[in-house]
């Protein structure tokens, strides 16, 4: 019997609009943020979702605080659902990336997607074999919801997804 996951990426960031990557940087939510996670929860109170998790970065965190509240549950703190490490990139904005790492498939200092995608994966099978049958909500960033998608869809999803945006998936 699959688990349903419902994927939601956080709200938005000032970061997000300064187009600065944001990795493990710490970042709350501005009030744009804010108003996604509410408008996130409207959509999602008629689910029947059993658990909510999060990745610890606070953006992520926040965001499901404001859904599980109207949902009437707990949040999960799950650290490994984080986005990628960017390492030096982080706190830089596209631009200055390119300026300063040209050409560069990933930053120097930073983790791989492979690590990236290891860790999340594992972490949402952990939680799938957890609800069997049931459905749950996780928080997450970009960069882990798209390789959730890519893995499991088989597909190639190289563009990001839109603050609050959300995305299901079965785990068998």
């Amino acid at each position: 019997m699959a688990t349903r996951i419902i994927l939601a990426r956080h709200g938005e960031t000032d970061w997000n609009l300064e187009r600065r990557w944001q990795g493990h940087s710490d970042r709350p939510l501005n009030e744009t943020g804010r108003a996604q996670a509410e408008a996130l929860a409207e959509q999602l109170a008629g689910e029947p979702i059993t658990a909510v998790y999060s990745s610890d970065l606070v953006r992520a965190h926040e965001t499901a605080r404001i859904v599980a509240s109207r949902l009437g549950r707990d949040v999960v703190v799950v650290p490994a659902l984080r986005e990628r490490r960017f390492g030096s990139w982080e706190g830089l904005r596209d631009v200055e990336v390119e300026e300063r790492f040209p050409g560069a498939p990933g930053p120097p200092d930073g983790e791989t997607r492979e690590e990236m995608m290891r860790r999340v994966l594992e972490s949402l099978e952990a939680i799938a074999a957890t609800h069997v049958g049931q459905t749950v909500l996780v928080v997450s960033h970009g960069g882990p919801i798209r390789a959730a998608l890519r893995h499991h869809s088989h597909a190639r999803r190289e563009e990001r997804p839109g603050n609050c945006s959300v995305f299901d998936l079965e785990v068998d």
